[in-house]
């Protein structure tokens, strides 16, 4: 006799409703409003309408996007797409998130602003986040681990893999003389412009 199938208890579903992820690529809608965006995500996760209007909210001032509330994504700047992209992996909640490259193709200024966010919202929660950015690791990552051919070649804290594999860097200044050719016209242009400058000052010497 066949046994019917285990049905998910409702604390594994809610489980599985707290994990978030960003992909490389921004997955946006766009026939859909940035309000829009965050009510969809918010709804899947299973929060209520009350819930919902709270989170857009927060949403919203969390990304600096309120006067973009009710545009279109594909009307958003590239860096204004990206870091959307990232919140939305942490609607509803989200305690693991999993981030694949967040700052990838954003400008300077953009990426920053993704840095404050993920700042802002690492708090109780675990991040998973993929880069290729040595100085993105050292600010955000509280463990660092470096891959290289699907290897992992280290693992430890930001001082400890400085402490341990950190060499420096060396810079070397090397003055090149004048040659006398060039000496000679600097001193004479210098003479030239103290003479008239002596002049100027008092045309008629006693």
């Amino acid at each position: 006799m066949e046994e019917e199938p285990a049905h998910l208890e409702p604390g594994v579903y809610i489980e599985n409703l707290s994990l978030g992820v960003c992909p490389q690529h921004n997955v946006l809608f766009s026939m859909l409003t940035v309000e829009e965006h965050i009510w969809f995500y918010a709804r899947l996760k299973g929060l209520s309408e009350e819930q919902v209007k709270g989170e857009i909210e927060q949403i919203l001032q969390d990304t600096g996007l309120p006067h973009k509330r009710t545009s279109r994504t594909s009307t958003l700047s590239g860096g204004m797409q990206r870091k959307l992209s990232v919140a939305l992996a942490f609607v509803g909640g989200s305690k693991v998130v999993i981030l694949d490259e967040p700052t990838a193709g954003v400008d300077p200024y953009a990426r920053r602003g993704i840095w404050d966010l993920l700042l802002n919202y690492r708090q109780g929660r675990t991040i998973i986040l993929s880069t290729h950015h040595m100085d993105e690791a050292d600010i955000l990552g509280d463990r660092i681990a470096i891959i290289s051919h699907g290897k992992l070649c280290c693992v430890g804290s930001s001082l400890y893999l400085k402490n341990q594999l950190g060499t420096g860097y060396y810079l070397t200044l090397v003055k090149k003389e004048p040659e006398p050719s060039l000496s000679s016209c600097r001193n004479s242009s210098s003479t030239v412009s103290f003479t008239k400058k002596v002049s100027a000052v008092n045309p008629n010497p006693v």
